[in-house]
């Protein structure tokens, strides 16, 4: 009973962050909440004297749940429309870059479901949990029956077209997106004057109100924020771990930034659907 009761205290500390992690890597709020009910299940029949770490391994045992969905989902598909044609092979980078792989934390919102359901389940899940929830090789590995290099690889092919997905998109490819993108550029790097040039004369920001006043208060400043699609609109997003902190939206005049307005209400964040973009800024 000691026992049944410690898996259920576990259990329910950890049950939000499973229903995350489900919803995120199924893309249904039911198939989510079904998992993690089938997750329960499991968990409340099993052994559990040896582990030393319940957040991770209920988060593996979701995990697992919801590679079976997946690939339960996936071969009703196959079988009502053929067999599926083999997946093109995808050369594997030496390197991943940390910046890059960090715009990608946290962008799986509605806008990118339809680019996860082209992933084979193993990418999914290794991109989601990975990039989302930082869970690490070692432990997708194990969920997925595979080595932690294999899983790394399977993730950096999901990113890879997941990044190309975000920025092929017609918001991303915006002028907009190339002043924002040359916006927080300049702010890090503290360059004043590039500022100037991107900022209308009466520029508004919460209560600073002109362009040399906005210049001077964004100068040196914004080195966490990172372009993203905000509802499908060239913005910036402020994350920590994976949580959105502050979107900035931009509204524009004549090529020029005429207002930014700051959102850093929780509940209002949750609710919008984030998708980082490249820092690089392409031709227009």
């Amino acid at each position: 009973m000691a026992e049944h009761d410690w898996v259920s205290e576990r259990f329910a500390e950890h049950q939000s962050r499973l229903r995350a992690v489900a919803y995120r890597i199924l893309g249904s709020p039911g198939e989510a909440e079904d998992a993690v009910q089938e997750a329960w299940l499991r968990v409340s029949r099993a052994e559990t004297g040896e582990i030393e770490n319940p957040a991770g391994w209920l988060t593996t045992v979701v995990a697992r749940v919801c590679l079976n969905m997946l690939e339960s989902r996936r071969a009703r598909r196959e079988e009502s429309a053929g067999a599926m044609p083999p997946e093109p092979a995808t050369p594997d980078t030496a390197q991943e870059d940390p910046e890059d792989e960090a715009l990608l934390a946290d962008s799986v919102g509605v806008a990118l479901m339809v680019v996860l359901d082209k992933l084979t389940p193993a990418e999914r899940l290794a991109f989601v949990l990975h990039d989302v929830f930082a869970v690490s090789f070692g432990e997708i590995g194990t969920v997925l029956g595979r080595s932690p290099a294999a899983s790394r690889q399977l993730a950096s092919r999901a990113r890879r077209r997941v990044q190309t997905a975000s920025d092929e998109t017609d918001a991303a490819r915006s002028p907009n997106r190339e002043v924002i993108a040359a916006f927080l550029a300049a702010a890090r790097n503290g360059d004043f004057e590039a500022l100037l040039e991107l900022l209308d004369p009466d520029a508004v920001v919460g209560e600073v109100r002109g362009g040399q006043a906005v210049a001077a208060f964004f100068s040196g400043r914004a080195e966490a924020a990172r372009l993203a699609l905000v509802d499908g609109v060239p913005s910036a997003v402020w994350s920590h771990r994976g949580e959105a902190k502050a979107v900035f939206t931009f509204s524009f005049g004549d090529g020029k930034i005429t207002r930014i307005d700051i959102d850093t209400d929780p509940e209002r964040l949750r609710g919008r659907d984030i998708a980082f973009l490249s820092a690089k800024v392409s031709e227009v």
